[in-house]
């Protein structure tokens, strides 16, 4: 049986996207503020699998929190603004920002897929922050993407994260989508798609982000066949025959409804 810091931290590392704060603020109300000092190394663990974004002092660009970029005792390192950075998991604040010089083999590269990639996510992704990083161990790169949008006031929030290695020719990782709807109700989807393509050994940076482009379009593209084969089948299970409005649902025009107010019977905005 999970002890009672074990229960706390599969709660934080949990938390759906930008909902981290109000799970910690019902932690504190459950347990006590000093519940919060034993969850340092689950908030860590949800910033950096989560590709948490920080604004640094005296910019308006957020940058990105991972596993990739960490420099150890809570600092990371960002390649586009050269800085490094103290980041407090628990407030999930910047600090003490210092310069950094980005020292790889592979520098040219991560910087050339760093600029191609910022033209793909400004085009396809509405928020979007990303980190391309070097992996010297073995010379390969990662690179990550992460778009957010929160909508608490119409009580939603989701996130897309987006997480690549490239080696040798090789590109692998894993795409996940989590979007979580809360009202009058709680249903969150969780998606883990793992992804892999093959490039020539000395494939360019544009060549790279065209092959990303290709897989998360192509992921996008099966998702929207996947919600209109929930909507003909499976919502349509769950819905009892007459809803509180009393009217039969038509659901050839599904895509028409908004979800919790059309079909729900909830207020209107």
């Amino acid at each position: 049986m999970p002890s009672n810091s074990e229960a706390l931290a599969s709660f934080v590392e949990s938390a759906p996207p930008g909902e981290l704060s109000n799970v910690t603020n019902a932690i504190k109300t459950i347990a006590g503020d000093s519940s919060l000092q034993s969850l340092g190394p689950a908030l860590e663990r949800y910033n950096e699998e989560q590709f948490t974004t920080v604004t640094l002092p005296g910019s308006s660009q957020p940058v990105v929190v991972s596993s990739y970029n960490s420099l150890g005792d809570g600092r990371y390192f960002d390649v586009e603004s050269q800085s490094s950075f103290a980041f407090d998991h628990n407030t999930q604040k910047a600090s003490a920002v210092q310069s950094y010089a980005l020292e790889s083999k592979n520098a040219d590269l991560i910087k050339s897929i760093l600029k191609s990639l910022s033209t793909h996510s400004n085009e396809h992704y509405p928020s979007s922050s990303l980190g391309v990083y070097p992996i010297e161990n073995d010379g390969a790169i990662a690179i990550l993407l992460v778009a957010n949008k929160y909508s608490p006031n119409n009580f939603w929030n989701g996130r897309w994260r987006s997480q690549y290695t490239f080696s040798s020719g090789q590109l692998t990782g894993s795409i996940h989508v989590d979007v979580h709807y809360y009202e009058d109700g709680n249903v969150r989807l969780l998606t883990d798609k793992p992804v892999s393509a093959s490039l020539s050994s000395s494939a360019s940076a544009s060549e790279i982000v065209r092959q990303i482009a290709s897989i998360e379009r192509k992921y996008q593209e099966d998702l929207n066949k996947a919600f209109g084969s929930l909507s003909e089948g499976a919502f349509k299970g769950l819905r009892r025959q007459l809803p509180i409005t009393r009217q039969k649902i038509e659901w050839e025009k599904i895509s028409g409804y908004r979800l919790g107010q059309d079909i729900g019977g909830g207020r209107a905005r």
